[in-house]
């Protein structure tokens, strides 16, 4: 070191490789050491070393990964930084690792590389000779003419900030005392500039070149500043940028850097959280809650716990639409448009929303309701949410309930507790920042319960039209009106929904799609869709009426879409792979390979087969067979009622309807009666019950044991089975259904193959009606068949059956179980002539 405060360094120095960033002289970096050489370097010079020459170091800017520094020795960048250590700090966790403080004093340039290992050691020459300069020293010519350039730059630069910030006021007398030769370099290690950029600084070894580099940057960060004025509207304390200097080792007056932050003083942010506050439209109550907490957190000091606390809290009421709301939509025949563009069929949902609109049309302070729709998944109960909202002009929010088992997400937690947070219902609502959206409830038949509570029993008072208007959140602990929020609750079943829950639903139930439906909502929306999705055009893939009506009946057995859609989108794939290969695909070609498609332009002439790729490729039933494999369901009930003791039955469940054979067998035995296929109490209960009733009707519908007695079960077993036995079956409605297959047993006829029933038995031979009327008759006709027998309490389900479907069917209304087996056998079930006395009431 020179007496005048210049710098000479060593001629020999040690290379620190670092790719994080590039060290100019007087700017001061942290760089993380975690390669071999470098940890070395750290080890055997810095950690060991006692003189100040041994902390100087020469870093050299790395571009390559430094994962492979420890392999081989990149090709070292020729000009260099040297370096003095101000401070190491190492850890050893999650690896050992060292943190370098580092302060840079001079270029340099790479003359021979001594070594490679353990650490670079290279003879260097140094390039700034700082000990040539004096404070004052004026430059001549040109240079001195881009430094007065520059100079000025830098202190309009200054100038844009708050001179009335301290370290704002030291920069500006540091631009004064430090010589011109050294501003390009500190300047440029201040201001937003890429390592690229930098790189080139540390590159500019002669000093005009130098200035010519950094003034552009310079230049654009102070027409950057002046864009953020223009495009911030400017506040007391907006302008205001915190300079941080930050100091270290021998050389403090070349060791600073410039942060820029926009944070408000406190006493002002105070005001700004008064004023939001006040201008928060919240009601008496809520108010004298937050300005009873803002006094409170005025006398806080900051570090304590409860003053984060506190001050979320405050920014919570703040954001929350206590009195903001969308206007709602109210054109009938235009929602009545949007809702059949977005859904097909669906008649009774679109009906009650129109109904919902129109109400509002007449009374605007209607509340919302509380909607419930029920049905089998894939019907569309989540999408149909969306287009009421979209309808309404409203905001959307969905909150998942499945699996929720936890009354704190719903109601939020009491701010006593580490981590509180408000529930999911209040979370919404400052979501959507507004106080009437539309928020859907999936899965509310899905909800479990804890030792943390029962979120289902929480939701009783969002879903109570009468209580809502002043929820109660644990976190706010200060009532909201939710009267406005239009909740619309989905779920595949009520039969786990709580009933206090359920009563405050209005419950619409979703069936499932006949395959008509099916087809139009494949067509209008199934097929576009999935057409986008996988990048094809209609030009490109057709897939006729034909065709999904194969893939619905063949390869899907589903109340919903989801699965046909699932079908399309590996017919969407098989076909993107055909076109993504640009060949032209003869009918051969494609026959002998997975995805067979047939190609053929409008007319369907065989010389089309060798049509251009752009001609559409239409799915015939020998592609699809090729792509979706063979078929997966047959209409198998013909085969099934070959033998008496068969008989089929219609069931219900959350995914839709389902058809179910119920078949019995006898053998010699004492009587007993077996039951198999997973059962229920209710439906073993209806076994015992048929069975009563056959055994006091034997004599009048002339059934025999094996041996010929009277008493069908005397000297015989019974077994009665249910297939598909690995699934849960319960529930009345498959009384009339083995009566029918008992009657066959023991009469040694057989059932009618196009019939199914569904209906509840009494001990006295009547048939009580059932629910899910609409799902068994669409599961008949899925499977083909022609009659069905119901409760005659039942007629009036039928009416939401389609019309078209209604009349390719033979509906059988039953009251009691005589007419049950007239309809289920062939030339009906005749009795034997037998009188009974009338009895006149005594009463």
């Amino acid at each position: 070191m020179s007496s005048n405060g210049g710098i000479q360094i060593p001629s020999r120095l040690p290379l620190l490789l670092t790719h994080e960033g590039v060290l100019l002289p007087g700017s001061t970096v942290r760089i993380s050491i975690d390669s071999a050489r470098n940890m070395q370097l750290v080890k055997s010079r810095l950690l060991k070393g006692t003189s100040l020459k041994s902390t100087i170091i020469g870093v050299i800017p790395n571009t390559r990964d430094p994962e492979h520094d420890s392999e081989e020795l990149p090709s070292l960048h020729s000009i260099g930084t040297a370096g003095l250590a101000v401070q190491v700090v190492g850890s050893n966790w999650p690896k050992p690792h060292y943190t370098l403080l580092i302060t840079g004093l001079c270029r340099f340039r790479v003359t021979q590389l001594i070594r490679e290992r353990p650490f670079p050691l290279a003879l260097v020459e140094q390039l700034d000779k700082l000990e040539q300069y004096t404070e004052g020293q004026q430059l001549d010519g040109g240079l001195g003419e881009l430094s007065q350039k520059f100079y000025q730059a830098a202190v309009q630069l200054v100038g844009m900030l708050d001179i009335s910030v301290p370290v704002v006021a030291k920069l500006r007398r540091l631009l004064d005392s430090l010589p011109r030769e050294t501003l390009p370099d500190v300047l440029a290690a201040m201001i937003r500039t890429s390592n690229t950029e930098k790189l080139q600084v540390l590159n500019a070894v002669d000093l005009e070149e130098r200035f010519k580099k950094t003034l552009p940057l310079l230049t654009r960060q102070i027409e950057g500043l002046k864009l953020l004025q223009k495009t911030r509207k400017p506040k007391p304390d907006d302008e205001k940028r915190v300079l941080v200097i930050r100091k270290g080792g021998a050389f403090p007056s070349r060791q600073f850097s410039l942060d820029e932050e926009g944070e408000d003083e406190e006493g002002d942010d105070m005001a700004v959280l008064e004023r939001k506050v006040n201008e928060a439209a919240m009601p008496e109550s809520a108010l004298r809650v937050c300005l009873k907490e803002l006094k409170r957190l005025k006398k806080m000091p900051q570090s304590m716990p409860e003053y984060a606390l506190t001050r979320n809290y405050l920014d919570l009421m703040v954001e929350l639409p206590w009195n903001k709301s969308t206007k709602d939509c109210l054109d009938i025949r235009a929602a009545r448009v949007l809702l059949d563009n977005d859904h097909y069929a669906l008649e009774k949902l679109k009906r009650r929303v129109l109904e919902y609109l129109a109400v509002r049309q007449l009374k605007s302070s209607l509340k919302g309701p509380i909607l419930c729709f029920v049905g089998p998944p894939g019907v569309g109960k989540t999408s149909v949410g969306r287009s009421i909202a979209k309808t309404l002009g409203r905001e959307f929010h969905r909150i998942a309930l499945g699996g929720v088992c936890d009354q704190s997400d719903i109601r939020g937690h009491r701010r006593t507790y580490v981590g509180s947070m408000p529930g999911r219902i209040i979370n919404g609502l400052k979501t959507v920042g507004v106080n009437n959206p539309v928020f859907l409830l999936d899965e509310v038949d899905k909800l479990g319960k804890s030792l943390q509570g029962d979120p289902a029993a929480a939701l009783l008072e969002v879903l109570d039209p009468e209580q809502n208007h002043s929820f109660t959140d644990h976190y706010l602990n200060v009532a909201f009106d939710l009267s406005q929020v239009l909740f619309i609750a989905t779920a595949n079943t009520t039969a786990t929904i709580p009933p206090a829950l359920l009563d405050r639903m209005e419950v619409l139930h979703v069936p499932g799609y006949t395959q008509e439906e099916k087809v139009e909502i494949a067509h209008r929306h199934l097929i576009p869709h999935q057409l986008e999705q996988h990048g094809l055009t209609p030009q490109q893939l057709q897939i006729p009426q034909d065709t999904t009506q194969e893939i619905i009946s063949k390869y899907t057995r589903e109340a919903g879409v989801r699965s046909l859609e699932r079908k399309i989108g590996a017919i969407c794939r098989a076909v993107a792979v055909k076109v993504a290969e640009g060949h032209k695909m003869s009918r051969s070609e494609l026959s002998s390979e997975s995805g067979t498609v047939q190609e053929r332009a409008g007319t369907g002439r065989d010389s089309d087969l060798a049509a251009p790729p752009e001609m559409p490729i239409v799915i015939d039933h020998v592609a699809l067979k090729d792509i979706l494999g063979p078929q997966l369901f047959e209409m198998e009930v013909s085969e099934r009622l070959t033998l008496p003791g068969v008989a089929i039955g219609l069931a219900w469940t959350p995914l839709g309807g389902e058809i179910m054979f119920v078949e019995a067998s006898r053998m010699e035995g004492e009587g007993q009666l077996t039951l198999t296929g997973q059962l229920g109490d209710v439906m073993k209960e209806s076994a015992h019950l048929a069975i009563s009733w056959l055994r006091s009707n034997a004599k009048n519908y002339q059934l025999t044991n094996i041996a010929g007695s009277a008493d069908p079960l005397e000297g015989t077993d019974i077994h009665l089975h249910f297939p598909a036995g690995a699934v849960t079956k319960d529930g009345p409605s498959a009384g009339v259904t083995i009566v029918t297959c008992l009657a066959s047993l023991f009469s040694g006829r057989l059932v009618r193959s196009d019939v199914a029933m569904t209906g509840e038995i009494t001990l006295r031979g009547l048939v009580l009606p059932v629910g899910g009327i609409k799902d068994k008759v669409l599961a008949a006709h899925r499977a083909g068949l022609k009659r069905v027998i119901l409760p005659k309490r039942n007629e009036k389900d039928l009416e939401e059956i389609p019309a078209h479907i209604r009349a390719e069917l033979d509906f059988v209304p039953a009251s009691t179980l005589n007419k049950v087996l007239n309809a289920a056998f062939d030339g009906g079930f005749p009795t034997a002539a037998v009188t009974h006395p009338q009895v006149s009431s005594k009463l």
